[in-house]
């Protein structure tokens, strides 16, 4: 069995993060993968023994007390991180395939009813698909394999074998995980779900359903430009129609075939279904056409895999108490690392929030969360959330470009995208939602409500037409509550100064609130 010899000062530097002081020594996940030089993404939780007596973080490690130091051997690191990291797939999986059966046989004879030595007894064979040579476990109570204080667990399914409650959220072909911080727990206790529903049930249903048109139509519009298209208005409206589907069909690698044949109508240019090929998300070498990736796409061979596992995974949960939002990010992240069509992953990918949500009733009934349109507020902090999964898993991939000036991954990858930890994306997903909640559907419903009052004195004032009476409170909202010269002169050249001053005081008296900085 490996001894990790770790009684001499450890060297102050760990992968990407930052600087150790001296005297500190690893422990745990950071410990295996330095004794194994495990090439794995670096986790974003690890910790050190440090030299004082008392537990602190010292900005991303984790520092704990030399009385916590576990035995330096395999069985000592495997139950320290167990019982203080939690269950960090990626990580155990490039473990399991370094160090010999007989290791872990060792330490699972050595406690037979051992929290921990089962514990690492199904990781083993849950990961690997095979059994070790130990007799099934007859005595000892079950136990949870996911510690619910560290990490959020799935719906429990038993193994007799080895007395687990196995409550992995995932399965074996799919399976991220999120840990337990406090930034989740404040918005899980905010029952943003309930906040949404009490809300709605406070609105005439004749605003509701004009501010849920409006919405969809802007999150639509929100995610092409995302992408960075201005399609026609023809399109972002289909593309609204469906997204107003979102949770009426099963998910399925067929469903989502078919949903990437709605968002790629011309697909004259690239293949539909899942790809033949690599993929990667990047630039191309302005002289030469090399490939310049900051993502690079599951193997295409590994992709059938990966979808079913992401679909197993999601009919599991559905089926349990688990977060809405949270499941919303663990499918619709894993989803777009996955990359698996050539086109159209963005907006599929943005579409499996609205469709998790819808499907486990977070959202009420005939309204869709503008998702696309608060991350497009928010693109900096999107992008940062996309590239944390991606840069730590350049440097893992061996590439080559082919003569399209595509990639072809080299190198097993698969466990990239199966196993990670979502939770920098669960967190940014639930900001999100508490926004759409709290912020932009009341103002969306209140700024309706507003435009009625507007509307009724105008049509009250002057004999106008709707249209006209919609454009002239269009002009007067894009310009602050005042019509430009160049509607006065144009399109409303007919309305007296004192009437366009009577229209802007109104204007003024109901949206006063809102006027500095509303921008509808």
């Amino acid at each position: 069995m490996t001894i990790y010899n770790q009684n001499s000062r450890i060297k102050t530097v760990f992968h990407d993060f930052p600087d150790l002081e001296e005297g500190f020594c690893l422990a745990g996940y950071s410990a295996l993968i330095e004794a194994h030089a495990l090439k794995v993404p670096t986790p974003d939780y690890l910790c050190v023994i440090g030299t004082k007596h008392k537990k602190y973080d010292k900005e991303r490690w984790h520092v704990f007390t030399p009385r916590h130091k576990p035995n330096d051997t395999l069985y000592g690191h495997l139950t320290f991180a167990l019982k203080y990291e939690g269950i960090d797939l990626s990580t155990l999986s490039a473990l399991f395939q370094t160090i010999q059966a007989g290791d872990v046989e060792i330490i699972i004879r050595s406690e037979p009813t051992g929290i921990y030595s089962r514990k690492i007894w199904f990781l083993w064979e849950w990961l690997r698909n095979e059994q070790l040579d130990i007799e099934d476990a007859t005595t000892g109570n079950f136990i949870s394999l996911i510690n619910g204080k560290l990490q959020y667990e799935g719906k429990s399914r038993s193994s007799r074998r080895h007395r687990i409650n196995n409550n992995l959220p995932g399965t074996r072909n799919f399976c991220p995980l999120i840990r337990k911080t406090e930034k989740l727990g404040q918005f899980i206790d905010k029952n943003l779900s309930e906040t949404a529903v009490e809300r709605i049930g406070q609105t005439h249903p004749d605003l509701l359903g004009r501010a849920a048109a409006f919405l969809l139509l802007k999150d639509s519009k929100a995610s092409y430009t995302i992408e960075g298209e201005t399609p026609p208005h023809s399109r972002i409206e289909r593309w609204g129609r469906i997204i107003g589907e979102a949770g009426k069909r099963k998910l399925s690698i067929q469903e989502l075939e078919h949903l990437q044949t709605q968002v790629i109508k011309d697909s004259r240019f690239i293949e539909p279904g899942l790809r033949k090929g690599g993929g990667f998300v990047g630039e191309h070498d302005r002289t030469t056409g090399m490939p310049m990736p900051d993502h690079i796409s599951a193997r295409p061979e590994d992709l059938d895999i990966l979808l079913s596992g992401l679909i197993e995974t999601y009919d599991h949960l559905k089926e349990s108490e688990f977060d809405a939002v949270l499941m919303a990010a663990l499918i619709a992240f894993g989803f777009v690392f996955i990359h698996p069509f050539e086109d159209g992953n963005g907006r599929i990918h943005r579409y499996l929030f609205h469709h998790v949500l819808a499907e486990k009733s977070f959202v009420p009934k005939g309204l869709v969360f503008p998702v696309s349109a608060i991350i497009l507020e928010r693109i900096q902090e999107y992008r940062k959330i996309l590239e944390h999964f991606s840069n730590s898993r350049l440097d893992l991939i061996e590439w080559r470009p082919t003569e399209k000036n595509n990639v072809e991954v080299l190198n097993e990858t698969i466990d990239l995208y199966r196993y990670f930890d979502a939770t920098k994306q669960a967190e940014f997903l639930f900001e999100c939602v508490e926004e759409t909640v709290n912020k932009t559907l009341p103002e969306e419903v209140e700024y309706l409500r507003k435009y009625d009052l507007l509307n009724e004195f105008i049509k009250n004032y002057i004999d106008m037409p709707g249209n006209l009476i919609d454009l002239l409170i269009r002009f007067l909202t894009q310009n602050n509550g005042k019509l430009s010269r160049q509607a006065r002169e144009k399109e409303f050249e007919k309305l007296t100064s004192p009437e366009i001053r009577a229209i802007e005081q109104k204007y003024e008296e109901i949206f006063r609130d809102t006027m500095p900085d509303f921008n509808s």
